[in-house]
């Protein structure tokens, strides 16, 4: 039976696509760390509370985590085609040491939005106490 597409073409096919994921990935990353530095050099110039500098580390912990899921999407496409045992190990550590990076990030964005939720209700009276 005839290759339908022979692997080494597969392996171009997926090291292509591989290659465009994580550019994507440092893409979202850079242009969050690009967006989030302006940011925090606006709040630091109006010497913003922390207010300002909390949604500035979430909105940075936003596209980080993004960013994450998309390198890691690259690593397990790196390993479609006929992956060796050190390449699979290398995907488990990999994907280990991402999802727990993003699981953390991801919990304190949620512990910070949060924070601010509560100050900006502190700080804003509610329409049926005035």
């Amino acid at each position: 039976m005839p290759d339908i597409l022979p692997e080494e073409a597969l392996r171009h096919a997926v090291d292509l696509l591989v290659r465009l994921v994580e550019a994507a990935g440092v893409i979202i990353i850079f242009a969050g760390a690009a967006v989030a530095f302006v940011r925090f050099v606006v709040a630091a110039v109006r010497r913003s509370a922390d207010d300002g500098f909390i949604s500035v580390r979430l909105f940075l912990g936003r596209f980080l985590a993004l960013g994450l899921e998309f390198q890691l999407a690259g690593d397990v496409l790196r390993t479609a085609i006929a992956p060796s045992f050190t390449q699979i190990g290398q995907l488990a550590a990999i994907a280990a040491i991402r999802t727990a990076l993003n699981f953390f990030l991801s919990r304190e964005i949620e512990q910070e939005g949060r924070s601010v939720e509560q100050a900006r209700r502190r700080r804003t009276p509610d329409a049926a106490d005035g």
